[in-house]
């Protein structure tokens, strides 16, 4: 989504004038002595920055649409129900990410090729802030909520089969998710009647929640809103997919290995693919979210004083962190699928040698010929 470059006002790059001998000595001086007056970044386009902004949505773009092909083909092959439902989830998940990656990462790209805002010219009605921010809002809890509604979809259909198939239909996760985006869309909205703010963020290339500088108490209720709603997605996550992936480890162990469930293959591979955007999902998001709590405390309190720039790179870092989130989420779908698990339990087996252990119960002829072995039994 963002790919953010910049250049401190201490360095040795200042604007250049057209003609240094007509004075413009004195003017490139004025703008350095309010440089450092007002301390704010002066952000230099450079080619090779453009270059990793434009690789970086590309790869996005690339992952994204990948991941849509394999997951549309996928859903008009699946006839099992739940595997549909984790399907329409995972679809919804990947185009999400994929205009999340798009609308925001153009409108940095754009702010970055201009030069940034600086933040003297920083105007809280300015139309374009107030929708980067709103967007980086809406397509950051968006993933958050989707992942976690996954987590909690797949422990209820792993511990209640049966309760799972009587509440779990397409048409109600077409209304979840419905609900989700509404949910998101409606915290991201909140600064357009007065609850919070967005502010362009150092070095002026980015708009998110007002965290430094001049904090109210509603702009540490919208941090607090935006973060927690964040945190505790993961966190019901983390139980869901913990109890989800103790389950069938219980399962496998107590069965006879006579004994073969042609659902135990599915649900092994939709866990596995839950686990891993789980913990991209924190890996990306974590720091962000704990950032931005850090330092609207802080700052609300007063107590940030000469530490103002570790904050704003804190926050910056967090925001590139974050970015990756949408580019990593499709991979995950690609990598972790039952084809590629199951070569990789191969490759492990053949060079772990783990026939005579309790892993060996773990065939990859499960995957394969599982629904087989359940007809010839019948």
């Amino acid at each position: 989504m963002l790919a953010l470059s910049h250049y401190n006002s201490s360095s040795q790059l200042h604007p250049r004038f057209p003609d240094d001998s007509d004075g413009s000595v004195e003017a490139r001086l004025a703008v350095e002595d309010l440089s450092r007056s007002r301390n704010f970044t002066i952000v230099h386009p450079t080619t090779s920055g453009v270059i990793i902004v434009s690789l970086s949505m590309t790869l996005g773009i690339v992952s994204n649409i990948v991941a849509l092909f394999i997951l549309a083909s996928a859903y008009t092959l699946q006839r099992r129900r739940s595997k549909a439902t984790f399907l329409l989830f995972a679809t919804s998940l990947v185009v999400t990410d994929f205009i999340g990656h798009l609308i925001p990462g153009a409108l940095v790209l754009r702010l970055y090729l201009s030069g940034g805002v600086r933040p003297e010219d920083d105007n809280p009605s300015d139309g374009m802030c107030q929708f980067l921010g709103g967007s980086m809002v809406f397509f950051g809890l968006c993933p958050l909520f989707l992942g976690c509604a996954m987590a909690a979809e797949r422990c209820l259909g792993v511990t209640k089969p049966l309760l799972h198939s009587s509440l779990v239909t397409t048409t109600r996760t077409k209304v979840c998710l419905s609900v989700i985006w509404l949910a998101a869309l409606s915290v991201a909205l909140l600064p357009c009647f007065q609850l919070g703010s967005y502010t362009y963020q150092d070095p002026g290339t980015w708009c998110f929640i007002k965290v430094l500088n001049d904090i109210g108490e509603l702009d540490v209720a919208f941090v607090l809103l935006f973060s927690g709603l964040g945190l505790t997605s993961l966190a019901v996550a983390l139980v869901c997919n913990t109890i989800s992936g103790l389950t069938l480890v219980l399962a496998r162990l107590k069965r006879s290995p006579r004994t073969h469930r042609s659902t135990n293959s599915h649900d092994i591979e939709m866990v596995v693919q839950l686990l891993g955007i789980m913990v991209t999902s924190c890996i990306c998001w974590s720091p962000l979210l704990v950032f931005g709590l850090m330092s609207v405390t802080r700052s609300y309190t007063g107590s940030v004083g000469e530490d103002m720039s570790t904050y704003k790179t804190l926050m910056l870092r967090g925001v590139r962190l974050a970015t990756w989130n949408q580019i990593l989420d499709p991979w995950v779908y690609i990598l972790l699928r039952r084809t590629v698990l199951r070569k990789i339990y191969l490759i492990a087996k053949c060079q772990a040698s783990l026939r005579s252990s309790v892993l060996g119960r773990w065939e990859p002829t499960s995957y394969a010929s599982s629904e087989k072995n359940e007809v010839d039994r019948v």
